[in-house]
């Protein structure tokens, strides 16, 4: 068995059968880690193994009960989610270095009743990319730069060419490298979409409110959600129904349909009579801002992609999606000043989501205070302070965003926060998505990579990813082929929907191709 490219349930049907055993595979899994992500090509996407792990699996094994649905499969989480256990929850930071969680964040215990076993945690772009402008993905100070395994090279400061995509980029990364079965990352706007992007792997970022967010170190709970990252989409459909329902630690998960069968949903015959949307009308070249700014290779992909839904008895609608639709859009922005010292837009003007700016001094106050165990950090500002002053090692980009937060009430109570969390749902939802979808009588939305992040997350919409194809080169610069992916974004609650989709693509192209390890 290729433990580097065995999907989760393949290793489930192992294991079942009794031809490898939990301990066998995490002692596999941890060889990797050694040799591909400590050592060897130093990918550093995984930023600490479980010291539990072996006890885990030897329980697991030991079991004589019938078998839960990830009995034994080694799965790695995003050191962004609590874990009641030998690992520090860091969000890569060097002021949460050594800080414990209360209890397990709930994805966690679901993982460990579905009879997972916790490998590690994966490093991330720290924060989950709130910390400062123009951070690259993957970086976080407490666990150093996370590379690219399709394209190692990086620059005399040591960041990628080709990026592994933030915020999940470690555990991204260590899905295609083969270091564990599958990952679990988060988004808020693009940190799943965008390291399975380049990764070529398949993700669900999920309706907000579908998996519970509670023990994860927050940026927005208006667009925060987990996801999984996994090779196949039947192992996203497996692990997504692990994760998926209620929990009365987050009120948003109230509202989440109950007990869907995401394996059941899957059909290789799933696109036909489907219509889907692909955003992008040349003749209106004003609002084709999700296709018209491809370059020639991405736009070759994406045309293969467009083509193999029409094979696959598809109606393809190419339209713009309006004006309205555009994100961001006025008075949702939050202006910043660009002090990161090695941003090429060093003191100019950056503008960040203002529903991010102002959620997040209130809900890390929430977090820190709930959940966070064994640290001084007990406040937003402790947080920016600890920064400064050990600025040197923590501020190597600046923290221009966390100053902004640090700045407001953190209640949430002004009116510039109320005008653009209403704003955002208008233009995304009523005037974007909802509109677009309407109009054109479409089950989903084709999107190439991660370009439709935005609008779905800010309306609250999944999006599923699939890999789609292969391109090079970077701003002019030749590297070896990397991945891009083909997302499909609809409704709210829609996943099974757009799980059958992506699978009866997936099955069509068969483009996902291994990193070369």
């Amino acid at each position: 068995m290729d433990i580097g490219n065995a999907t989760v349930i393949e290793l489930a049907a192992e294991l079942a059968a009794g031809r490898t055993s939990a301990a066998a595979l995490v002692g596999a899994y941890r060889a990797r880690i050694a040799a591909l992500d400590e050592n060897g090509r130093r990918l550093n996407s995984v930023r600490i193994v479980n010291p539990e792990a072996a006890a885990i699996a030897a329980a697991s094994d030991a079991r004589t009960q019938p078998r839960r649905p990830l009995e034994g499969i080694p799965i790695l989480v995003k050191d962004n989610i609590a874990t009641a256990d030998g690992q520090p929850t860091t969000a890569g930071s060097l002021a949460l270095q050594g800080a414990q969680a209360a209890r397990d964040a709930t994805v966690v215990a679901r993982l460990r009743e579905a009879g997972a076993v916790l490998l590690g945690k994966t490093n991330l772009t720290e924060f989950a990319n709130i910390l400062a402008v123009g951070m690259p993905s993957g970086y976080s100070s407490l666990g150093g730069q996370v590379l690219n395994p399709y394209a190692l090279e990086v620059d005399e400061r040591g960041t990628p060419f080709v990026l592994p995509g933030g915020s999940s980029a470690g555990s991204g990364v260590a899905v295609a490298a083969g270091l564990a079965a599958a990952a679990i990352g988060t988004e808020t706007s693009g940190s799943l979409l965008s390291p399975a992007n380049l990764n070529g792997l398949v993700t669900v970022k999920p309706t907000v409110g579908l998996i519970s967010r509670a023990g994860i170190v927050p940026i927005a709970h208006s667009q925060d959600t987990a996801g999984p990252m996994t090779r196949t989409v039947r192992d996203a459909a497996l692990l997504l129904g692990v994760l998926a329902g209620p929990d009365p630690l987050d009120d948003a998960t109230l509202h989440a349909p109950l007990g869907p069968d995401y394996l059941a949903a899957l059909d290789a015959d799933g696109l036909r009579g489907a219509r889907i949307g692909v955003p992008s009308d040349p003749a209106d070249p004003g609002n084709d801002v999700y296709y018209g700014p491809l370059p020639a290779p991405a736009r070759a992909v994406m045309e293969r992609a467009i083509a193999a839904l029409q094979d696959c008895g598809a109606t393809v609608v190419r339209a713009a999606i309006p004006t309205e639709g555009w994100i961001p859009g006025p008075a949702t922005e939050f202006p910043i000043l660009n002090r990161n010292p090695e941003s090429p837009l060093r003191h100019q003007v950056m503008r960040i989501s203002s529903v991010f700016v102002f959620e997040l001094k209130h809900d890390m106050a929430l977090y820190l205070r709930d959940w966070a165990r064994g640290t001084d950090m007990r406040a937003f500002a402790d947080l920016v302070a600890f920064n400064a002053a050990h600025a040197g090692r923590a501020l190597r980009f600046g923290q221009d965003i966390f100053l902004a937060a640090a700045g407001t009430s953190g209640d949430l109570s002004e009116p510039e926060y109320l005008a653009a969390r209403r704003l955002d749902l208008l233009q995304s939802r009523t005037h974007g998505m909802d509109a677009y979808m309407d109009r054109h009588r479409l089950d989903a939305v084709l999107f190439p990579g991660p370009a439709g992040a935005s609008i779905a997350a800010k309306a609250g919409y999944p999006s599923v990813q699939v890999p789609a194809g292969c391109i090079s080169g970077v701003q002019g610069r030749d590297t070896p082929p990397y991945p891009l992916g083909a997302s499909f974004a609809g409704r709210a609650w829609s996943e099974p929907t757009l799980l059958r989709l992506a699978f009866a693509f997936e099955q069509a192209t068969q483009a996902r191709r291994p990193p070369p390890l």
